[in-house]
């Protein structure tokens, strides 16, 4: 059973729906312990990382993601949960839930002279790291294009935690790792047939003889 994490930050009608499109089992709760049994989680998020760590906080998910996280849990994280695993947010001097080691900064404090629209907006290919080993893409090659939205970009302090990348002016890493966490900045759910795909592999992690 998948377990869609509500904290009233995350775009959920849609993960709910690409999850019924592909028939797997899912529950959706604002509440940690209705999530306990699930073997897996989903992370979504959109809109300001102050508000969303206000949320978890309040809520009590913070806690359980860390906890799920060191249980080994399978978590996919999607654009702003994507973001907010990482330590610290330049979007509102947000520090965040420390699951990897990293920051979230803005294209235009990468970059200085940042010339392109921001927020990131519109379709990219991704260009695998290692190969495109991941389980997350297993099945899909990367020449397929995914739906990215948004102003901020992850960087992790150690960048072998990186799994697949895009271009838009700077490279900007669009899929991490770190053991059974799995955070992609591009929102699969909106992505078509390869986004779902993705999806796919996640519900069907462990399962199968496929890695989580």
């Amino acid at each position: 059973m998948v377990g869609i994490i509500d904290y009233k930050a995350g775009n959920i009608k849609s993960v709910e729906r690409a999850l019924a499109a592909l028939s797997c089992q899912y529950t959706i709760a604002d509440r940690p312990q209705d999530l306990e049994g699930a073997s897996r989680l989903i992370f979504p998020g959109v809109g300001d990382a102050r508000y969303a760590m206000e949320q978890l906080q309040s809520s009590g998910f913070d806690s359980f993601l860390r906890e799920s996280v060191a249980r080994q849990v399978p978590v996919l994280g999607i654009c702003l949960g994507s973001q907010i695993v990482f330590d610290f947010s330049e979007e509102g001097d947000t520090p965040c839930l420390g699951l990897i080691p990293g920051t979230i900064r803005h294209f235009s404090s990468i970059k200085k002279d940042f010339s392109l629209k921001v927020p990131h907006m519109g379709w990219n290919n991704l260009q695998y790291r290692n190969g495109g080993s991941d389980p997350i893409f297993s099945g899909i090659n990367d020449s397929q294009s995914y739906y990215f939205v948004h102003s901020y970009v992850i960087q992790p302090e150690d960048e072998s935690v990186i799994v697949a990348t895009a271009d838009y002016g700077i490279t900007v890493p669009a899929a991490v790792r770190k053991g059974s966490l799995v955070a992609v900045q591009f929102h699969p759910e909106k992505s078509g047939e390869p986004g779902l795909r993705l999806l796919r592999n996640f519900c069907l992690c462990g399962e199968g003889g496929l890695s989580c």
